[in-house]
């Protein structure tokens, strides 16, 4: 299917709209608020992947506009949090830069064979499940007051640990795909 106005499209390009709002209502400490905003764009993401699954609505623009979105509101939000003290920087630095590795990964993977594809891995999905864990818990303690401290700590290392798992992940597989273009 190739059109742009699918619903996907829409849901994906949603999310990617929220992004500032959500990083200035972060900034301006309306964590009640921006934790609402960042539930409902985190829940549009699996909302948009089972509806192009389900409907048969998957387009090329839709295979980068969804990670883009993801990448988007995550890393804004990680870095907010970050600068704002509310999440260690040293995670903060990890998730940027692997995504940094991954994004310019694929450029050069693309450069160099004019083949990519978008395609997440499982490692990559369960990542990016687990960074959207640690910022709702984390805009959850801060605007809902709940007590998810604790839980917090603990996913900052299990986030961490996917950040490499998933990061070397992709590494392995742009490597052994770059091998087999060369052939």
């Amino acid at each position: 299917m190739n059109g742009v106005a699918t619903i996907p499209n829409v849901i994906s390009l949603f999310r990617l709209l929220a992004v500032p709002l959500t990083l200035w209502l972060l900034l301006e400490q309306a964590f009640t608020t921006a934790f609402w905003l960042f539930l409902v764009a985190s829940f549009s993401d699996g909302v948009d992947g089972f509806i192009a699954k389900r409907l048969n609505s998957r387009t090329t623009l839709g295979a980068y506009l969804d990670p883009i979105a993801d990448k988007a509101l995550l890393m804004g939000v990680y870095i907010v949090l970050g600068l704002e003290g509310h999440l260690p920087m040293w995670l903060v630095t990890l998730a940027v830069f692997r995504d940094a590795v991954i994004v310019g990964g694929a450029m050069v993977f693309q450069g160099l064979t004019n083949q990519l594809r978008m395609q997440p891995l499982l490692s990559g999905k369960l990542n990016t499940l687990a960074q959207i864990l640690l910022a709702g818990f984390v805009l959850a303690g801060l605007g809902l007051e709940l007590p998810v401290a604790a839980l917090t700590e603990l996913l900052i290392y299990f986030v961490a640990v996917s950040i490499l798992f998933s990061g070397g992940c992709y590494l392995v597989v742009w490597s052994q795909r770059a091998a087999e273009s060369e052939e």
